[in-house]
């Protein structure tokens, strides 16, 4: 880990529920660092923003093997201190009215993200 870097802030963006494949990355991601004891959120963007909507992500496997489902992924990081969030913007436009599942900590925006990637302590990671 980078010396004085104590948080990593992981934006999905792309890996949304159209290309369910992708989506297993960032949760691996997020996974190791929590292993290494870093404070770490995930921000849903975009499409990305519907994995945090009820059943969407349970539905939606990331192997070939339909092993794992995206919902696995979200319990395990939730589990391990990873906290979600989903980007209000993304909601009205892709999820207007729509409630959030429980494992989601609320909302935040663009100026949030910004706000801890100018943050010298903080890592940024967009999937």
């Amino acid at each position: 880990m980078s010396e004085g870097a104590d948080k990593l802030v992981i934006v999905l963006w792309s890996a949304g529920p159209e290309r369910p494949a992708l989506a297993a990355a960032p949760f691996v991601y997020a996974l190791a660092a929590r292993a290494l004891e870093v404070d770490v959120e995930m921000h849903f963007t975009s499409t990305a923003v519907r994995w945090l909507l009820p059943g969407v992500a349970d539905a939606a496997h990331t192997d070939a093997e339909r092993t794992k489902t995206v919902g696995d992924f979200l319990r395990e990081v939730n589990a391990a201190g990873v906290r979600l969030y989903a980007c209000a913007m993304a909601m009205h436009e892709h999820a207007r009215g729509a409630s959030l599942i429980a494992e989601c900590a609320g909302h935040a925006g663009a100026a949030s993200v910004i706000s801890e990637a100018m943050n010298s302590r903080t890592r940024t990671l967009v999937f």
